[in-house]
């Protein structure tokens, strides 16, 4: 499939465009400019270096996916517990 990375120079934008022989001219879709930029595609080049880049990208990703959830989790906790003093935590709250 012929997928193209681009880079619009008026906005900045960086994208991917599925374009075929009866495609129009790729265009920006956040701006809307055809002043664009091919790039060349990650798919495209195939080396040990930009295998271990991609692999080095993906674990430093899942790592920061893993502390998020677990910062949410925390988070959580001490929201579920309100923060409770040790000694708070063996009284039963009243409800009036």
């Amino acid at each position: 499939m012929p997928i193209y990375d681009y880079l619009c120079k008026e906005c900045r934008n960086q994208f991917e465009c599925l374009l075929l022989r009866t495609s129009a001219a790729a265009t920006c879709p956040a701006c809307g400019s055809p002043n664009l930029e091919q790039l060349v595609s990650s798919c495209a080049v195939h080396s040990e270096a930009a295998s271990a880049a991609n692999l080095s990208a993906a674990h430093r990703q899942a790592a920061d996916r893993r502390v998020a959830r677990q910062r949410d989790e925390h988070r959580h906790l001490h929201e579920h517990f309100e923060d409770a003093s040790p000694a708070d935590r063996g009284a039963k709250k009243d409800v009036d």
